[in-house]
């Protein structure tokens, strides 16, 4: 295709083609003899990042129009921001083609209704919507919302109307969402966390003390080894994966894969092993004990910075698969054993030789020491040689330079069992010293934009922004409530930091109620809605089905293609009495009521549900922080105002919630304390600002505030510069504490661009902010030794000067408290020490066990044959007869993302749509030789639960593994196709995929679920 240039600019002007011609090579001949003409010109430059996972990568926009008063600007083309520290300009396929996501045909511009019983949308005006949807949302409150429980404990709580929140949208954004729920006495509200990074939470903040991403994506070209299981970032974060490709290029690493699939992550690896799906924690407890067993310990740093040393209560035990307290009733183990034992003093007691047979060292020894080579190959499937082979390239960085990168994403957090599989790792990590080091460390990849923001800023059903915990109907008051989320010391002069509980709390109260809340009652305290039980997205759905839950708020967010088990999705949403979906493009949830022949065989004149469909802005048109997998928030600007009559999600929540606060003042109505206590005095309260709202998260000053010596550190009215100056007496207002420091009076810390690395070791500390105070390492205070000497002299993190600690980060321990002073680096945490022994903090146990997935091919467990699966996990009456078995499903099936698309967006972004348009499965060589399958047949993929029909690759990438005397196929299924979009229909993945989740998180099982194939 040859265009000129003058037509080129036209076409890009126009829309979207522009940049989709160019990227497939489509682009304008040169003018001869003319001074050359760049295609930005007249264009407007913004900066912004990409929507889609959590790499962050930087974007330049360019849009046209001048800005002027009724100005329309258009967006004609998108590239890399070559200054951006972690992406240097590249894009991958999906961020290249985002300027079709954009423009895509499927962008909402209009609000729309649909009434029960009808088979079509109407328009409607805003002013009918926000007023139609308080009513709703009113009514529903008043006619059930709980001010007492039965023993008449104060609860304030709304549990027949649920929210979900978009990952994708801002930290200002998720601010006034978890404001708007709680206001109303919301419970039942999750975002997309739940259904992928919530393991990691589970697993990493009782083992360190903070539930992120350890280290960050420029430091993975420190490692000298990096093993990616549970993963595939070659694939599904092909930016962040260059830091791979550069750590063997700088450092000569070696990089191991394991997985299930031969993916393109093992293409670029030294060694690849396969491993079944769902058999993780085994091979990891393989690695433990592998390092056990031979020694291969950083015995250095565990015996200092590890709880090996101290001794577990002998009220713990664990026999046959179970641990001590465990209540077959109930499905729950009473915890209360799994503690240390305690002095006169009520400090834990220690062996520092490390001899008593009941000190934390000695009972993971027992624990590991059943999983020998021979067993993990037999649950594993992977061959001892190759599992020996990585265990001692594993065991290579358990010297003091060297260390070794663990990276991980859906693999490890989708299974019944995810906190545990990432706890093994972990634990791994310790046992090598690689924990606080450069090039070290767990990396979860979280797959969202905002992802991260959106947990820091506690939109779960039991959270509050700052990982603090949601009151439950227990904590009657706020005594008792502080009392029991505070942790008392554990070992002598610790730093136990999460000891400024009341502080952070009372801030919070401040933020959310401003003056309302006083000491006089409790800060608000009452105000809250209590929790009694966890209202995740699995309750969620099972409350609809049984008529529990009336409505549902939907931000961005596509449930009827991420919950487990699509069809129980659509019988749940069906019983709902009105859905409000407030999205930028047309998604399947907001449309589970149409029929679509077998992609969604539905009735529309049986299901009564109301639908809101409200259009909302996307990335590229608003402005704010999201914080990527490195806890970096970095802000981005609007380039252009949302398409027609799309608003931003705050101005959206903003008039929905000023209209029922009228609504309250002029009719009255059953509780309206909390909601009108709410504090939304922003200077516009219909579409509050971000940049008031950004501010609002990092806090400021209520009063002068004062140091120990008296001597004034802020002015009233003064921007927070750290956590360290929040009070418990209300003199302070923080609505996010460990975003203290993010916008001081300096100015907004998130929009810094200074992308200097002069160490050479990508200590980028100068571009945007990361949560807490800019550390870019957690734990940093491990990659010296017991006298503060780095352990690596070659990459000195942190080291003690003699009056304080310095390097290239801002130390994560006290500054000037010195090596002698024996503080623990895992400052979180009670007893400042990495927990190999987790005591009470998880739901199945204080060490990590392999159970079976819920559907196992073997149906039985080689550890203990009575106890085959967890014995906690999540799994309500109804969904265990959805199981399957494998005499009917002897197949394997893993879901999993391609690198052309993301989740279900990019199947309306017409490039991506072109790449992949058609729905396909993986099905390995053996199988389908077996089932007379050849490439590019239709074949009918079933479960228990429903079936997909999709194209069969035929490949050797997915192996025949001998599992526990039995050979057993993986099927692989992509899970990017639905009923809507520019792509060809297809099904939704979720459609086969059981409704079970973890113990701790309730993260469903997506990984690891029972499957037959058939050719059609």
């Amino acid at each position: 295709m040859q265009v000129n240039r003058r037509s080129f600019f036209k076409i890009c002007a126009g829309g979207m083609a522009g940049t989709s011609l160019a990227l497939l090579g489509f682009t304008p001949l040169p003018a001869a003899g003319a001074i050359r003409q760049y295609k930005l010109l007249r264009g407007r430059e913004t900066r912004n990042n990409c929507t889609y996972c959590s790499v962050g990568c930087g974007m330049l926009i360019y849009s046209l129009g001048d800005g002027a008063k009724n100005a329309v600007s258009s967006i004609y083309h998108i590239e890399g921001d070559p200054d951006h520290p972690v992406s240097r300009g590249s894009l991958c396929p999906k961020g290249a083609g985002v300027l079709d996501y954009i423009h895509s045909k499927q962008r909402l511009k209009y609000p729309e209704y649909r009434a029960p019983g009808s088979d079509r949308w109407q328009r409607i005006s805003w002013e009918e919507a926000f007023t139609r949807i308080a009513r709703l949302m009113k009514d529903d409150r008043d006619a059930n919302f709980q001010i007492r429980n039965a023993a008449g404990v104060t609860v304030n709580r709304w549990l027949t109307t649920g929210m979900l929140c978009s990952s994708a949208a801002s930290n200002e954004t998720g601010l006034l969402d978890q404001k708007f729920a709680r206001a109303l006495g919301m419970l039942a509200i999750d975002n997309q966390a739940r259904l992928c990074h919530g393991s990691t939470v589970s697993a990493l903040a009782p083992t360190f003390g903070r539930g992120a991403m350890t280290n960050n994506w420029t430091d993975i070209k420190n490692a000298n080894l990096i093993l990616i299981m549970g993963g595939n970032p070659a694939e599904a974060h092909p930016v962040g994966f260059k830091w791979v490709t550069e750590a063997k290029i700088r450092n000569g690493a070696k990089v191991v894969v394991v997985d299930p699939r031969f993916n393109r992550s093992a293409a670029m690896a030294d060694l690849y092993a396969p491993i079944r799906a769902g058999s993780d924690a085994a091979f990891l407890m393989g690695v433990v004990n592998y390092l056990l067993t031979y020694e291969h310990v950083q015995w250095e740093y565990v015996r200092n910075f590890t709880n090996a040393a101290l001794i577990v209560s002998e009220n713990y035990a664990f026999d046959e698969g179970l641990f001590s307290g465990y209540d077959a009733a109930t499905r729950q183990y009473d915890k209360t054993g799994w503690q240390y034992e305690r002095d006169e003093q009520g400090h834990a007691r220690r062996d520092d030789s490390l001899s008593h047979p009941r000190c934390v060292l000695n009972l993971l020894k027992a624990h590991a020491s059943r999983y020998t080579p021979e067993l993990v190959h037999r649950i594993c499937g992977t061959s001892q040689e190759d599992f020996l082979q990585i265990c001692q390239l594993l065991a290579e960085t358990s010297v003091a330079d060297r260390t070794a990168s663990i990276l991980y994403a859906l693999g490890w957090t989708h299974h019944s069992n995810g906190s545990q599989i990432i706890r093994a790792a972990a634990i791994v990590q310790l046992l090598l010293g690689n924990i606080g080091m450069m090039g070290g460390g767990i990396n979860a990849l979280r797959g969202h934009s905002n992802v991260q923001g959106f947990t820091d800023l506690g939109l779960l059903s039991q959270s509050l922004p700052g990982y603090l915990t949601l009151p439950s109907e227990k904590q009657t008051t706020l005594e008792s409530y502080l009392q029991q989320v505070t942790p008392g010391g554990i070992l002598p002069d610790q730093v136990n930091y999460w000891q400024n509980t009341p502080k952070f709390f009372v801030s919070l109260m401040k933020s959310f109620y401003g003056d309302r809340a006083q000491k006089e009652n409790s800060w608000g305290f009452d105000w809250l809605p209590k929790w009694d039980k966890n209202y995740d997205c699995l309750t969620q759905a099972e409350m609809m089905t049984q008529g529990k839950l009336n409505g549902y708020l939907i931000q961005g967010f596509n449930p009827l293609a991420a919950f487990p088990d699509k069809n129980k999705a659509i019988r749940a949403f069906s019983t709902l009495k009105y859905m409000v979906v407030i999205d930028p493009l047309s998604t399947e949830t907001a449309s589970f009521w149409q029929r679509h022949d077998e992609f969604n065989d539905v009735d529309p004149a049986a299901i009564q549900t109301e639908v809101f469909r409200l259009p909302s802005s996307c990335f590229a048109e608003e402005e704010g922080a999201v914080a990527n997998s490195s806890r970096c928030l970095q802000w981005h600007w609007a380039a252009a105002e949302p398409p027609g009559e799309a608003l931003h999600d705050g101005r959206i929540l903003g008039n929905i919630f000023l209209r029922l606060r009228e609504l309250y003042r002029r009719e009255g109505g059953t509780a309206p304390e909390p909601l009108l206590a709410m504090n939304w005095d922003y200077s516009d309260p219909w579409s509050p600002a971000p940049e008031e709202v950004a501010r609002e998260n990092n806090g400021k000053a209520l009063a002068d505030i004062v140091d120990a010596e008296g001597r004034v550190i802020l002015k009233k009215g003064q921007q927070i510069n750290s956590f360290a100056e929040l009070r418990d007496d209300g003199t302070t207002a923080c609505a996010c504490w460990i975003y203290a420091g993010s916008w001081t009076e300096s100015g907004n810390q998130m929009a810094r661009r200074d992308n200097a690395d002069p160490s050479g070791l990508g200590a980028v500390n100068g571009w945007a902010w990361a949560w807490p105070l800019n550390r870019r390492i957690l734990y940093n205070r491990a990659s010296a030794d017991a006298q503060g000497k780095a352990w690596d002299p070659r990459r000195p993190l942190l080291e003690w000067n003699g009056q304080r600690w310095q390097g290239l980060d801002v130390p994560d321990y006290p500054v000037t408290a010195p090596p002698q002073q024996k503080i623990g680096p895992f400052i979180m945490l009670p007893d400042g020490m990495g927990h190999l022994f987790a005591l009470d903090k998880l739901s199945d146990g204080p060490f990590p066990e392999h159970y079976e997935p819920m559907e196992s091919p073997t149906g039985t467990n080689p550890l203990h044959p009575a106890v085959v699966y967890s014995p906690v996990a999540r799994l309500f009456k109804a969904d265990a007869a959805a199981l399957g078995r494998a005499d009917r499903f002897p197949c394997v099936a893993t879901t999993y993302s391609i690198t052309e698309l993301f989740r279900h967006w990019t199947k309306h972004a017409l490039l991506n749509a072109i790449a992949q348009p058609e729905q396909f499965v993986e099905i390995g060589a053996e199988l389908a030789a077996e089932k007379g399958i050849k490439a590019g047949d239709w074949v009918r993929v079933s479960s228990k639960r429903g079936y997909i029909k999709a194209k069969a690759v035929v490949t050797k990438r997915l192996r025949r593994l001998p599992i526990d005397g039995k050979m057993v196929d993986t099927i692989g299924i992509p899970c990017h196709w639905g009923f809507e979009g520019s792509a060809k229909k297809g099904f939704l993945a979720n459609t086969l995929t059981p409704s079970v989740g973890d113990a701790n998180s309730q993260t469903p099982e997506y990984k690891a679920f029972l499957v037959n194939v058939e050719r059609i």
